[in-house]
């Protein structure tokens, strides 16, 4: 019987787990990206002795089908833990870290909510199913579940911290499915918390992992486990189906072109790149526009490193994020020589802080003296810094993460249409699985 041959476009985490599928399934792969290296938005960078992380910066695992990808694709092998503090969040209230509560007793002494907050809270599971619940917001869900304070001062900075977002534009049923099907099994979350079962494929402990050389390693060793063809500094102009099968065309940075025929596309590319694709004799392909409108935002990361003796708190913990409430520029911070080890030289630490989103896109594109000195201005009046940082580097993400919006539902019946009526097609990217690492790591 004649090979498979499946050409994998973009080699950002979903690409990679879809060749290493594809490869499961004994087909020849072939790996196309525009970019010189594999991985996408998973990148790490070393400079003066600090480690950063462009995108990612940790994975929960959590699930054994993830564990077990990990493993197969040998990367779980080099895995390390984050430091046992990471256990530890803060958030900004009334301009100070607070940390949040690790426990029923410190809920109820922590300051993090009001009294009337957590009295609020503590109602819950007294409260009736919410009904026509399909396309809420997070925002509706939060509030009618656990109060208007609970989404300012909990749901609001989290979603800062995961898509750097609103949780007035996310969709529950989208961004946070095992949540809402507790209510929606047992009427309240906390009793579903209690007596939900289905918890077969949750491992005992999760774990909040990276890598020595930082999340790029967990890129690394998925390449390194397909034996594939991976090219590079080609960019995709036209993707062609003829006779059955398809013709998939790239171009280098000379203008040199490259083509080539395939039994199996899997489209990887982000959202906003599939425009620049010319798409030719596909069926139903008025659905292509769909796909294409996941919402974006700019972002900008920026990395701060300090003198150890400069800081004031002991950085022990995650990091902090920061409620709109607030008024402040940044969304949050990653205390990264904190979390793992080789993340900053002796004697010095790494922020990590981010700026933007969906809460201030414009200065996420602000030139970098303006982003480093409200960076460094916010960071150093929570964190008690006494001087000016000794390593400063910006990485700003034009098009960041594509949301789990009220539009999701389209996008993915978009993507079932072309998938059935065009043989050999395939469409996968974080902007239908969710950009979770998680869900990336479970895609095709």
């Amino acid at each position: 019987m004649q090979v498979k041959q499946t050409c994998i476009l973009g080699s950002g985490i979903c690409g990679l787990i879809s060749g290493w599928k594809a490869q499961q399934d004994e087909k020849e792969v072939t790996v196309i990206d525009s970019a010189n290296r594999a991985g996408g938005v998973i990148e790490s960078a070393q400079s003066d002795g600090f480690l950063m992380d462009y995108g990612p910066n940790t994975l929960s695992l959590r699930l054994r089908k993830t564990e077990d990808v990990l493993r197969q694709t040998g990367a779980l092998d080099h895995a390390i833990d984050a430091n046992p503090e990471a256990k530890k969040r803060f958030i900004v209230r009334e301009g100070k870290l607070v940390a949040l509560p690790n426990g029923f007793s410190s809920f109820l002494t922590n300051r993090f909510l009001s009294f009337s907050g957590k009295l609020r809270v503590l109602l819950e599971p007294f409260l009736p199913k919410g009904k026509d619940r399909k396309n809420e917001s997070v925002a509706g869900f939060i509030s009618r579940r656990l109060g208007k304070e609970a989404l300012d001062y909990l749901a609001n900075p989290f979603l800062a911290g995961i898509y750097a977002a609103k949780p007035e534009t996310l969709c529950m049923r989208h961004t946070f499915p095992a949540i809402h099907e507790l209510e929606e099994k047992h009427r309240s979350l906390l009793l579903g918390k209690i007596f939900d079962s289905s918890k077969s494929d949750r491992l005992t402990e999760s774990r909040l992992i990276s890598f020595p050389s930082g999340m790029s390693e967990l890129t690394d060793k998925i390449k390194t486990s397909i034996k594939g063809d991976f090219i590079f500094n080609h960019k995709v102009t036209k993707v062609a189906g003829e006779n059955g099968k398809w013709r998939v065309f790239a171009c280098d940075s000379n203008g040199n072109e490259w083509n080539n025929s395939f039994d199996e596309v899997v489209c990887t590319l982000p959202a906003h790149q599939l425009a620049k694709v010319s798409w030719q004799n596909v069926a139903r392909s008025e659905n292509l526009s769909l796909l294409q409108k996941a919402s974006h935002f700019p972002l900008s990361v920026v990395f701060l490193g300090f003198d150890e003796k400069a800081v004031s708190h002991p950085l022990d913990g995650f990091g902090f994020l920061v409620p709109e409430a607030e008024n402040l520029n940044i969304l949050g911070s990653l205390f990264s020589s904190t979390l793992f080890p080789g993340r900053a030289p002796t004697g010095k630490v790494l922020l990590t802080t981010f700026v933007g989103g969906e809460r201030n896109p414009e200065l996420a594109l602000s030139d970098q003296e303006t982003l480093y000195g409200k960076v460094t201005e916010e960071v150093s009046s929570l964190l008690g810094i006494r001087d000016q940082p000794v390593f400063r580097h910006i990485k700003t993400w034009k098009d960041a993460i594509p949301l789990p919006d009220i539009g999701f539902d389209e996008r993915k019946k978009a993507m079932n249409n072309l998938q059935e009526t065009n043989p050999g097609l395939l469409f996968s990217g974080s902007h239908l699985t969710g950009p979770p690492l998680p869900n990336c790591l479970d895609s095709r």
